[in-house]
């Protein structure tokens, strides 16, 4: 590690699967540096902010060198103050890695045994208890990264194998000594970006599954109700050459080929076109394939990004901006905009999504429209009520989903007595995208199962080979619909072995 911008997969690879973080040499003589100046100018007697004054409206009360330390301290404890249940264990791992990724980058004036006590925490696995809410995402997330460092320096609550007890009883186990803190380092952990980010570059991860994934629940469903797919033809594509159209395009035409289904109604079919849920799903599916692969670009220049204030220059990098002085500059780096608003975009992509997903379902159900399938996808229509109500379901997801992608960017609540008068709410936005997420991984599960049944009327004629596979693999955890059933342990199934990337290969 080293401060350098990391990828979605680097951060899921530390958040989920444990990878283990050093620290860079490079990362050292940097810290060290920038550490060398904040002690100069204390040395020298300068007034800095966050490091001998107060924060906020009392940036203007100076406090004396005896209390430096103290006044880091309280900083952490009194802005430890987040609301309600905590950000799950791979969600804090995040945090902790993009902090440390920060500081690394030598512009924060801390200590090396700051970052490195960070990375033991990771390869430790003692995990700050993170409450999910009291965010406004300006100064950075102050109350959840204060929590964060709570835990560091040995008081709150911490995760620590598999149970949640006080730092100071998992740190001594994990053989860590709570971190002592120096003038700024208080500040330094406290201000920046990193619970959006985790958060946030965790979900959109997610997000770009679920979109590539109702690719194939797509086809799935265009082949179970005999639809063409005429409307993927690269010509028309080119036409209007939006690169996740084009994409989305070719990865349905490469899903459908080869199909047993297509061939039976090429030439005596007489409807015209498709439904648009079914011709429109490159336009609409590549639309969010797109904003995706915005809000990635801006995720991953942050996770490389130096987001507290003040920041501290040393002269050798100062001398190429024509300064020749060692300087301490407050600005605002911290403020989450940037993030906020791709993550709110990313929600409302994610929440049209379901809306053609939604379509697809209703189709392969209603008897009014599914061109030839049972009504409700069951053999005793009447008796059973079959598919109905995992409709209703996907349906009542769509609905939350609609609320949750009004954007939380578009607000802001003045705090710190007017101090911080325009704030981001780029945690807020993290948060409602992961729950957007989640329903859309429980819809996407839906469409696959519906479609997969819509299949066995269709036998024995056989789909699409790829999408004969992935029939295949849908059924190793839902059975075909004989009688009625509970669909609830299928539908959680089906949406585990996707969290799980058991559908991965279908992706592209």
């Amino acid at each position: 590690m080293n401060g350098q911008p990391l990828s979605l997969e680097e951060l899921a690879a530390v958040a989920y699967d444990g990878i283990q973080v050093v620290l860079h040499p490079d990362a050292r003589k940097r810290m060290d540096a920038s550490r060398g100046v904040v002690e100069r100018l204390l040395g020298a007697g300068a007034t800095v902010y966050g490091i001998n004054t107060g924060f906020g409206k009392m940036s203007d009360v100076r406090i004396p060198p005896e209390q430096m330390v103290s006044l880091q301290v309280n900083l952490v404890r009194s802005h430890a103050c987040g609301i309600g249940d905590s950000l799950s264990e791979p969600e804090i791992r995040g945090m902790l890695l993009l902090r440390a990724n920060v500081l690394a980058r030598g512009t924060s004036g801390t200590r090396v045994i700051v970052a490195e006590k960070l990375l033991a925490m990771l390869e430790k696995r003692v995990h700050p208890v993170v409450p999910a809410r009291g965010s406004v995402g300006a100064s950075g997330d102050l109350a959840p990264l204060a929590h964060l460092a709570l835990g560091l320096i040995g008081e709150g609550e911490v995760f620590y194998q598999g149970r949640r007890v006080s730092a100071a009883k998992a740190l001594a186990a994990a053989d860590i000594a709570p971190l002592e803190l120096a003038a700024k380092e208080g500040l330094a952990l406290l201000n920046g970006t990193q619970a959006m980010a985790a958060v946030g570059g965790l979900a959109l991860l997610r997000a770009e599954r679920v979109t590539r994934l109702m690719n194939l629940a797509g086809a799935m469903t265009l082949e179970a109700l005999k639809g063409t797919p005429v409307a993927f033809d690269a010509r028309i594509h080119a036409a209007r050459p939006h690169p996740g159209q084009v994409e989305a395009a070719r990865h349905l035409r490469d899903l459908l080929a080869e199909s047993e289904i297509r061939e039976s109604h090429r030439n005596n079919d007489p409807r015209v076109q498709d439904a648009y849920c079914l011709r429109c799903m490159p336009q609409v599916h590549g639309a969010v394939l797109d904003g995706l692969a915005y809000a990635r670009r801006v995720l991953q220049v942050e996770t490389g990004s130096a987001t507290d204030n003040p920041l501290v220059f040393v002269a050798a990098e100062a001398a190429m901006q024509d300064t020749h002085a060692d300087e301490i500059l407050s600005g605002g780096n911290f403020h989450g905009a940037p993030l906020a608003h791709v993550l709110d975009f990313a929600a409302i992509g994610m929440t049209d999504l379901m809306s053609i997903s939604e379509r697809r379902i209703d189709r392969l159900v209603n008897p009014d429209l599914n061109e030839g399938l049972p009504p409700f996808l069951t053999p005793q229509a009447g008796l059973s009520s079959g598919y109905m109500i995992a409709h209703v379901a996907a349906a009542a997801l769509l609905a939350e989903a609609r609320v949750l992608s009004h954007p939380a960017s578009v607000d802001s609540v003045p705090t710190s007595g007017g101090k911080e008068d325009h704030v981001s709410m780029g945690m807020t936005a993290a948060c409602k995208l992961r729950q957007i997420v989640e329903n859309a991984e429980a819809v996407l599960a839906i469409e696959l199962m519906a479609a997969a049944e819509g299949l066995e009327y269709r036998r024995p004629l056989r789909p699409a080979l790829r999408i004969a596979e992935a029939w295949a693999q849908v059924r190793q955890w839902v059975a075909p619909l004989k009688t009625d059933r509970a669909l609830q342990p299928d539908i959680e199934a089906l949406r585990n072995a996707i969290l799980n990337r058991e559908f991965d290969r279908w992706m592209r």
